[in-house]
């Protein structure tokens, strides 16, 4: 009879915290979230982008470049070609077509399959320098290319492999060889991170990298998302997308960082673009976790577009600026603003863009 008593008081500690951890991750992923839209005037789809537009940044010149055809391996995909890269002149108004950049001898085109990028300006001689998270293969590594912008190309230069950098999700370059990443799973194996995830361990990290080391150097995410940096270079911004917060951290001189503040952004924000000019960060975000990894033609995963300004003061100003319910952009993830115009990414959907009021 004890033995019984034991086993059925382990069922019932069993039953209770599994269903604890289901609704926890229920709340995480924010399935109950009913969305309200917010749509921006003139929107138009970019022609040619219709398989993701997973990450994009604008240079100063307007000039956006746009990864597309990320594959993974826990969501939708709808081509199979290998992944490219594209350019989209933001000043040329409503005339705008992608052109697809190409992509030199040296580098293996059939297993390109890109997701977070990020661009640096050598100084010394204004070479601009374009770094792409690729996972070849489901694996995980850093591509350096020159950007050739009077010729359309990309020149190789390296790949980067280190087992720190094992599940980057997004990059920010601050020097020729050297960058912060986000690693968005606590392990390298998806059934392990997933556990984690489960268990509520937040043991997914941001990694330094150069030539001379490499280093762990922030950690406490269930899973890092987006990462870019403040135009001064004091400070970067990452994306706790599960806990639904952009984390602060101060950039220290030997490359450690140090928390300053996370502000609450509601949703589950994805790639972080920051304004040239003012510093504000534009996110975007995806307002239901759950409907992300399941495209369901009858429910579909909306888009949302959230800009924090002053993000440094006491009460950062966080605002909605764009929220769809998938009826126009299915899984936004990427957000950034170009003299009145707003160009929006997807993990695997197209592209738009639209005027901001």
């Amino acid at each position: 009879m004890g033995k019984l008593v034991v086993i059925s008081l382990f069922v019932a500690a069993l039953s209770a915290f599994l269903g604890e951890r289901i609704i926890n991750l229920k709340k995480r992923t924010l399935a109950s979230r009913k969305l309200v839209q917010t749509h921006l005037p003139n929107c138009h789809p970019i022609k040619s982008l219709e398989y993701g537009s997973e990450d994009l940044t604008i240079l100063p010149n307007g000039l956006a470049i746009i990864s597309t055809g990320l594959k993974d391996p826990v969501l939708p995909s709808y081509s199979d070609d290998p992944g490219k890269m594209y350019t989209l002149d933001m000043s040329e108004d409503s005339r705008m077509k992608p052109v697809e950049l190409r992509m030199g001898r040296g580098f293996d085109l059939d297993s390109f399959n890109p997701h977070g990028i990020s661009v640096y300006t050598d100084e010394t001689d204004n070479s601009v320098y374009l770094f792409v998270v690729n996972h070849p293969q489901k694996k995980t590594q850093v591509e350096i290319f020159l950007f050739v912008e009077e010729d359309h190309s990309l020149v190789y230069v390296k790949t980067i492999k280190h087992e720190f950098l094992h599940s980057v999700n997004d990059i920010v370059a601050v020097g020729v060889e050297s960058f912060y990443a986000t690693n968005d799973h606590s392990y390298p194996s998806a059934v392990l991170h997933m556990l984690a995830v489960f268990l509520g361990l937040p043991w997914a990290d941001v990694v330094y990298y150069s030539p001379g080391g490499v280093k762990a150097v922030g950690d406490g995410f269930l899973s890092a998302n987006g990462i870019n940096m403040s135009p001064d270079k004091r400070y970067l911004y990452v994306s706790a997308i599960l806990d639904h917060e952009i984390a602060v951290f101060e950039i220290k001189k030997n490359k450690d960082l140090v928390h300053v503040k996370s502000v609450a952004v509601g949703s589950l924000c994805d790639n972080i673009e920051v304004d040239h000019v003012t510093g504000d960060l534009w996110l975007g975000c995806h307002p239901n976790g759950a409907k992300v990894a399941v495209y369901d033609p009858e429910d579909l995963p909306g888009s949302e577009v959230i800009r924090i300004q002053d993000i440094h003061y006491e009460k950062p100003v966080v605002t909605q600026v764009y929220a769809d319910d998938g009826s126009v952009l299915i899984g936004s993830s990427v957000a950034a603003p170009y003299e009145g115009k707003l160009l929006i990414g997807t993990v695997y959907h197209k592209a738009l863009v639209c005027d901001l009021k």
